[in-house]
């Protein structure tokens, strides 16, 4: 059909056609038929026209002709890829593209120029916003810098009232040694009383408290005079900070004028790039204030606690006295009573351990008695066993459990049991004894503690404090 259709249709094909990029070279004739006249125009031709109805002659043909694909190149050789439509749809996308551009071009300037003169306004604005605030800057330093000055004058006023009335407190406490002294060598004797004697008594615990109050006085003292020394150290703190805050708010205020005179036609202005980046303030304005006025309020706090510490050093010194010499006299009672204590227990063991004597004497016959009875157990122990070994002996039936053998079973029992029983009551009396022997030596050792406390209290405790001198005398500022 393909040579038929050839046959009949002459065509006129260019030489030489070039569609995206391919070059496609046919050859064609014009004249009579092609079935017969030339067979090799005819076989070149049917080599370059694929055939549709047997795809394996067509592979077949491909591999072994080495060719473009002629079937693509034939189509667009005969037929256009694009319509008219297409053609014009193209030329107006180009146009509605070049419009949208010089739009967004037109608008661009248009806002350049705009955001020229915008920033150009706003530049002054804020420039001149800025000198505003730098000459309010400037006059809060200079009414904080003035508050600062007078609030320092002020403390250095006080610092030197109160080392005054610290070096007189440290003359007092050197005054306050006497008393402890003796009131320590009366604890020390006392410590060489002997066993139950070491007891926390009354005159023991005044005199603790004597020791005590002379120490809690030179402690007091002390603390005073620490606290003073603390108090002046935050006093000179408190008027470090105070010339630190005064001295950084007068190189605040120059450079602060510095920023205030610049203008674009000052001399030293540079470029410092990325110093917008860089934030080292440490503060904000309301910080700013108020780290001023608590250093102010912390200097006023402390000079009014410097005003107390001055009237408490003179309460100190006038309260130690009044103390020390209400505590000599109840060390004094105690002690004299803490005699006649010790001396009415001394007597009483007396009494006790006399009748403890009396009743080891008693406790020693009782043994003796119940040792005798449980000897005199033994021989009928003795009877009753032999006869029931005796009876043991008896011949086949005879071995009958009589009334006999239940009786002689039962006084065995009772006599284990008697036996048992005084031998319980002699282990309970020697026990008793025993008892009553350490409860002896007991009373004997205790009667030679309370001798000895009454030696220490009466001979070298009070003996010493009949002699006690009168309480240095604290004289107050």
């Amino acid at each position: 059909h393909l040579v038929r259709f050839l046959d009949e249709v002459p065509l006129y094909i260019p030489p030489k056609m070039e569609y995206l990029g391919h070059t496609q070279t046919a050859t064609y004739m014009t004249g009579p038929r092609l079935g017969g006249s030339n067979p090799q125009t005819f076989s070149a031709l049917t080599r370059s026209v694929p055939e549709p109805f047997s795809a394996k002659n067509q592979l077949s043909d491909l591999d072994n002709v080495k060719v473009p694909p002629v079937f693509a190149a034939a189509r667009n050789a005969l037929y256009t890829r694009y319509t008219p439509n297409d053609w014009m749809t193209s030329n107006q996308g180009n146009y509605l593209a070049s419009d949208r551009v010089r739009s967004l071009a037109e608008r661009l300037r248009l806002d350049t120029v705009r955001l020229c003169r915008e920033t150009d306004d706003k530049t002054k604005r804020t420039q001149s916003d800025v000198g505003k605030r730098l000459g309010e800057r400037l006059g809060d330093i200079q009414f904080w810098k003035t508050e600062v000055q007078h609030e320092t004058d002020n403390m250095i006023t006080e610092i030197n009232a109160l080392q005054e009335a610290k070096r007189v407190l440290e003359k007092s406490l050197a005054e306050t040694e006497n008393p402890l002294h003796i009131s320590q060598e009366c604890l020390y004797h006392r410590e060489k009383r002997q066993a139950i004697d070491l007891v926390h008594d009354n005159p023991e615990r005044e005199l603790i408290k004597e020791v005590d109050i002379i120490k809690r006085c030179q402690e007091k003292m002390r603390n005073t005079i620490e606290r003073a020394n603390v108090q002046l150290g935050l006093n000179r703190a408190a008027q470090h900070d105070l010339e630190r805050d005064s001295s950084d708010k007068f190189n605040a205020q120059n450079l602060d004028e510095q920023c205030f005179g610049m203008r674009n036609q000052s001399r030293g202005i540079a470029f410092h790039n990325g110093v917008q980046r860089v934030d080292r303030t440490v503060s904000v304005p309301e910080s700013w204030a108020k780290f001023s006025n608590d250093n102010i309020q912390r200097s006023q706090s402390e000079r009014a606690a410097s005003k107390q510490m001055r009237n408490e050093i003179e309460s100190v010194l006038n309260s130690c006295a009044n103390e020390m010499w209400q505590e000599w006299n109840s060390v004094n009672v105690a002690l004299n009573q803490r005699i006649q204590e010790t001396t009415d227990a001394r007597n009483r063991l007396q009494t006790h351990l006399s009748k403890v004597l009396q009743e080891i004497f008693d406790m020693e016959k009782n043994i003796e008695l119940l040792k005798k009875a449980i000897q005199d157990k033994q021989a009928p122990m003795q009877v009753a066993q032999t006869r029931l070994d005796t009876r043991i002996r008896r011949p086949n039936v005879e071995l009958c459990r009589d009334p006999v053998q239940h009786r002689l079973v039962e006084e065995v029992g009772e006599i284990s049991e008697t036996v048992e029983s005084l031998q319980a009551k002699l282990r309970m009396a020697e026990n008793s004894l025993q008892e009553l022997l350490r409860t002896k030596a007991s009373l004997e050792q205790d009667l030679s503690i309370k001798n000895n406390s009454l030696f220490i209290d009466r001979e070298k405790c009070l003996g010493m404090r009949k002699t006690f001198p009168m309480s240095p005398r604290v004289v107050s500022v």
